[in-house]
């Protein structure tokens, strides 16, 4: 059975690159829902991620690189990525590293 925390540990490769901080510790991942197992062993993965701002000039990348990043599992057949922008994101949806890192307190 693939767990959901498999699926944010391979997403944690996708870098935005304005502020070269995984998406995973950005809190730009909202969702992450793991489909039933199939005959083959696969899962189709759903993800929901928001962006920093609504016309964020990396989001087709982010989009792409959180698909290409949970496909890259074994256990994933395919993976759809939702962009929601409700709830809005803001600072406090970031880890502690990612603060760190960006100097936020």
């Amino acid at each position: 059975m693939l767990a959901e925390d498999k699926v944010r540990e391979s997403l944690k490769q996708v870098i935005d690159p304005e502020l070269f901080v995984n998406i995973v510790d950005l809190g730009l991942i909202y969702v992450v829902s793991v489909g039933e197992e199939k005959e083959d062993g696969r899962h189709d993965v759903n993800i929901e991620m928001t962006m920093t701002s609504p016309m964020c000039p990396a989001g087709p990348q982010l989009v792409s690189g959180c698909k290409n990043a949970a496909e890259e599992l074994e256990e994933v057949d395919t993976c759809e990525v939702k962009v929601v922008m409700d709830p809005p994101w803001s600072p406090d949806c970031m880890t502690d590293d990612a603060r760190d890192h960006l100097g936020i307190f």
